[in-house]
């Protein structure tokens, strides 16, 4: 068969016609151009990705140069937040038998430790100080917003008073001990102590609540309440942790006598109250309802507030009153909107799955191997066993009375064990106060030591507590006897 292949070249080049004439028959078949050279590749969904992310490349480059270069700020966050999400997602891969998956944050903390103790790669990936501090106070700002919002105004209401010693006895005491044995042991002043203390008595709901809803899901202690319990319980005490510590944070940076310290230290948490009182009332009711885009414009209301109490308190010189602004503005605003804060908390939650990676890739890349001491560590282990221990036991007593079996209160000791989020949130906002304050070296050991223990913690208690809480849990908790429908009404009902 004999074939002919023929331009027509009175068309424009773009619209050029290639035809293949079959001289045996009068079929033509016409392909533009462009098709055809184009067919040489084959379809992939990279190309546009790629395309953008390059435009986007020389559009931030084009504008910052040096910034999105590596050693630039811009350079050094990117890198940060990809591996960051990269580890996290390397850890949640990792699954035991019958056991949960270990928390993603793990995974997070160590690529950003590893980023800043890899000679090489910590040339490349350098953040200053100040946007890794900006950074890191706005994602507590985000985690301050959440838990706010979070809260259950009905279940406070009706909460058992095993919950509320649940959820304070433990932390108020683990701090009593951390100060007492770090003063010590590590030698840091009174309030310091407190601080560390109250960064270390906060449980974490990253690692508890995915942990209890597996052994829920398969009905272990469902009838007697302990999955409800613990995930109450929780919200409460991260909130009690974290107004000890904002007050003893205003504390410890005030000048004057100690009397004007304790003073000033319950002032601020009272203005703090009063500020976020005003504030959650005002965005209950603006914007009003019958506005288009309400849930964005009340998340970013909910959002840019919580961030400027966080950065407008320490500007204003009253550090201290912030994060407590921030819970009461969220908790009052969640209250007046009723059902329809479900779906600003789900544009908040967004905020902090795009945050979460560089809080804890930030804390991770604050640790310099070079600059630890081994005193710091090894009496910071110490310091955080000896308060774990106390805990455990508290707890245990916490629940004596509250009809459980003597089964069922070791694991609820056990389980009020593991530290994470919030450690990571505040664990750091010491030491970026400190280095604000020109000259003052020692209160930046103070800062650092603090920081070390709150990261050491987190790589303890966060995996350990996970284990035990999923080997424990079988063992420990006694499996339902009713229906799948009435394990939900018990557990719903047996601490509201």
């Amino acid at each position: 068969m004999k074939l002919c292949l023929t331009l027509l070249s009175c068309e424009p080049p773009i619209t050029k016609l290639l035809t293949l004439r079959n001289l045996s028959s009068d079929s033509v078949v016409a392909l533009d151009l462009p098709d055809l050279f184009l067919s040489e590749f084959p379809p992939c969904p990279l190309y546009s990705p790629v395309l953008l992310a390059a435009v986007l490349f020389g559009v931030v480059w084009s504008v910052t140069e040096d910034e999105c270069l590596p050693g630039g700020n811009l350079f050094g966050i990117t890198i940060l937040f990809i591996c960051a999400l990269i580890g996290g997602k390397l850890v949640s891969l990792i699954r035991l038998p019958k056991l949960p998956p270990f928390p993603p944050l793990l995974g997070m903390l160590l690529m950003g430790f590893l980023l800043r103790n890899i000679p090489v790669v910590t040339d490349g990936v350098y953040i200053n100080y100040k946007w890794s501090a900006s950074l890191r106070n706005i994602a507590l700002a985000v985690i301050l917003a959440r838990a706010g919002l979070g809260l259950d105004p009905t279940a406070l209401r009706k909460l058992k008073s095993v919950c509320i010693r649940v959820a304070t006895g433990p932390c108020l005491i683990e701090a009593c001990t951390v100060a007492l044995v770090s003063h010590f042991l590590m030698g840091l002043p009174w309030v310091w102590g407190f601080i560390l203390g109250f960064v270390l008595g906060a449980v974490s709901p990253a690692v508890v609540v995915p942990s209890v809803l597996l052994l829920q899901k398969d009905g272990y202690g469902v009838e007697q309440g302990i999955p409800t319990l613990l995930m109450a319980a929780g919200s409460f005490d991260d909130i009690f942790a974290i107004t000890g510590f904002t007050t003893c944070v205003g504390m410890a940076f005030a000048t004057g006598s100690t009397w004007y310290n304790l003073l000033r230290g319950g002032l601020e948490v009272l203005g703090g109250t009063v500020v976020g009182i005003l504030l959650g009332f005002l965005i209950q009711y603006f914007p009003s309802v019958d506005q288009k885009y309400i849930v964005m414009k009340r998340s970013f209301l909910v959002l840019g507030l919580s961030v400027f109490a966080v950065f407008g308190s320490s500007v204003a010189g009253f550090p201290g009153s912030g994060g407590l602004c921030t819970l009461v503005l969220a908790f009052l605003a969640g209250y007046g909107w009723g059902t329809d804060k479900v779906r600003v908390e789900e544009v908040v939650g967004w905020a902090w799955d795009v945050f979460e990676p560089l809080l804890f890739g930030l804390i991770g890349a604050e640790i310099r191997v070079s600059e630890l001491e081994g005193n710091t560590v090894g009496l910071g282990i110490a310091s955080l066993l000896i308060a774990l221990l106390v805990r455990v036991l508290f707890t245990f007593v916490c629940v004596l009375c509250a009809g459980f079996n003597m089964k069922e209160k070791v694991f609820i000791a056990l389980a009020w064990m593991p530290k994470a989020t919030v450690q990571a949130a505040i664990g750091s906002t010491a030491l970026d106060m400190a280095r604000g304050k020109e000259g003052q070296q020692e209160l930046q050991k103070y800062g650092m030591d603090v920081l070390t223990v709150a990261v050491l913690s987190i790589l303890l208690t966060a995996p350990v507590g996970a284990v035990i809480i999923g080997l424990s849990g079988p063992y420990l908790l006694q499996k339902p006897k009713n229906s799948p429908v009435m394990f939900a009404e018990s557990s719903i009902c047996a601490f509201l």
